[in-house]
């Protein structure tokens, strides 16, 4: 018999919203800073300092901000892993009953819920209460290094293209030139995370880009209202 193979978009959920989340914050915040300091000090040289910055300092605190993150989450799991297991160990028969009760609430007969929540709980108890009673699954599992990498490395990337833009233009077309370009950016990464997510395209890139242009909308009057100030 030929085996049926299913991928589904959950499978990718814990590198996905770090890549997403990672990138996002790239373009937006390096972008902001570029426009904001083009803003208050045509200055070309200030303009690529403030962007290879947080290129550098958004990179690590993204690293770290997902990994302390994320790892608060792993433990979490861990803890109540391990409170279950002594549970199993003080009352298994308490903790079958409650199993077979999942298993009747999700619309099984209590012979068939009892029968399942048994043959379960020989194979392995632990897993089938983290599972139906935690809730807590392999592919949605915290994975702390992961998360870290995968956000810097994409928070790297997402920097680099409205600093690689602030480089390429001249001085006087940064106000305009990098925020276009970021909105480029920025619809093609919703369309690309909307389409890796396995949701609609048009969905991710409006809510990406409105967003997006709202901050650095913003971040842009600020540096200019200050700009004016010091002048």
């Amino acid at each position: 018999m030929p085996r049926h193979l299913e991928h589904h978009a959950i499978s990718r959920i814990g590198w996905l919203r770090a890549a997403v989340l990672g990138a996002n914050d790239g373009i937006v915040s390096t972008a902001s800073l570029v426009v904001g300091v083009a803003a208050a000090t045509p200055d070309r040289a200030s303009v690529l300092l403030a962007g290879i910055a947080s290129l550098v300092a958004g990179a690590m605190s993204m690293a770290a901000g997902e990994y302390v993150s994320v790892s608060s989450q792993s433990d979490t799991e861990r803890a109540d892993l391990a409170r279950e297991a002594a549970e199993l160990g003080a009352d298994p028969g308490g903790e079958l009953h409650e199993l077979t009760q999942i298993y009747v609430q999700r619309g099984l007969s209590p012979a068939l819920a009892r029968q399942v929540a048994e043959e379960l709980t020989a194979r392995d108890a632990l897993a089938a209460h983290g599972r139906e009673e935690l809730h807590l699954f392999e592919v949605t599992a915290a994975r702390p290094v992961q998360a870290a990498l995968t956000s810097a490395a994409t928070f790297s990337i997402g920097a680099a293209l409205p600093l690689l833009t602030a480089l390429l233009v001249p001085i006087g077309a940064v106000l305009w030139a990098v925020p276009l370009a970021a909105l480029g950016f920025l619809a093609a990464l919703g369309a690309v995370g909307a389409r890796t997510g396995g949701s609609k395209i048009l969905t991710g890139v409006i809510r990406v880009t409105f967003w997006s242009a709202l901050a650095m909308g913003l971040t842009a009057a600020v540096g200019a209202l200050f700009g004016v100030a010091a002048g």
